[in-house]
């Protein structure tokens, strides 16, 4: 019995399907069905029952699952203990929103490099609510979108707060204007697709206000929002710090609206009970580098 035959034991009852345990660790699906067949043969017992379409847990393995779960927890605290952490290896999989792509991420990873330079990262970007399925599902080994999310598989760490104005390009609104229904009316309203955190809160906002957004232009790029306001094409939702240096050059006007839209929190999201040394170290770095107020690289190429 070796402890990647228990790994792999573990994330195949955990999440269900061997296939997306696989892709959890980073290995083959052969490579993971070999090692719980080798823990089988080690213990003389059947762990899965493999009958039907999906192999399911016998009453060994809903046993085992909690000596696994020990197992696996006592070599997290003792790489924690003995600081194994400032050498994590091998490959984590995780999510960020295209907001954090462009601002913090960068010294994120140049942080991680330095101090895990055994560890390769595949960020995968994308809207909220893809990568919160794909973290529910195993398939990520974490996320930071905004949240708090209502799953209670997932758990949350707050890394940071935005405030959102609506803003326009000056040529089709002017600085300070004060929104009514009207304005809603007569320009369209340009929107990340409903999977964006973004769009629950304009949603939200717009409930509360009895607005009707009935002309709306709907992408899935933060980026592309921004140059379809910038070209007048309509208005929009903005966190103000982000695109502060837009306004500042004169390419967005911020407006004026009662109540002022909801604030949006960023959050480092992970799948409840994953004590892992790999999602708590890399915590601990996203929650030092969080900084939503950081320049974007991309502003030069918008213009």
């Amino acid at each position: 019995m070796t402890l990647k035959q228990l790994e792999a034991f573990f994330w195949a009852a955990k999440l269900n399907s061997f296939a997306v345990a696989a892709r959890r660790l980073h290995v083959t699906q052969s490579t993971l069905s070999k090692r719980i067949a080798e823990l089988e043969s080690d213990l003389g017992k059947p762990l899965f029952d493999r009958t039907g379409q999906r192999a399911v847990l016998t009453d060994a393995g809903e046993q085992l699952v909690a000596h696994a779960t020990q197992m696996l927890d006592i070599e997290s605290r003792i790489r924690a203990d003995l600081d194994v952490a400032a050498s994590l290896r091998g490959t984590t999989r995780f999510g960020i929103s295209e907001l954090v792509a462009s601002t913090w991420f960068p010294r994120f990873v140049a942080r991680v490099r330095h101090l895990h330079p055994n560890l390769a990262l595949e960020p995968q970007v994308d809207l909220t609510r893809n990568l919160e399925r794909r973290l529910e599902r195993g398939e990520l080994d974490f996320a930071i979108v905004p949240g708090p999310v209502p799953s209670t598989a997932l758990s949350s760490d707050l890394l940071g707060e935005l405030e959102y104005r609506w803003m326009a390009a000056p040529q089709r609104l002017a600085a300070g204007t004060r929104l009514t229904p009207a304005h809603f009316a007569d320009n369209p309203v340009i929107m990340l697709s409903a999977e964006a955190g973004l769009s629950r809160a304009l949603e939200n906002w717009a409930d509360s206000q009895q607005i009707v957004i009935s002309r709306a232009v709907v992408c899935n790029s933060l980026s592309a929002v921004i140059a379809l306001v910038i070209a007048g094409v309509g208005i929009s939702l903005f966190p103000r710090a982000y695109v502060a240096p837009l306004i500042r050059a004169g390419k967005l006007a911020e407006l004026s609206s009662t109540p002022t839209p909801h604030n949006l929190r960023y959050c480092f999201h992970w799948r409840s009970g994953d004590a892992r040394s790999l999602v708590s170290t890399l915590r601990a770095i996203a929650g030092e580098e969080a900084d939503f107020a950081a320049a974007s690289a991309l502003w030069p190429l918008i213009g």
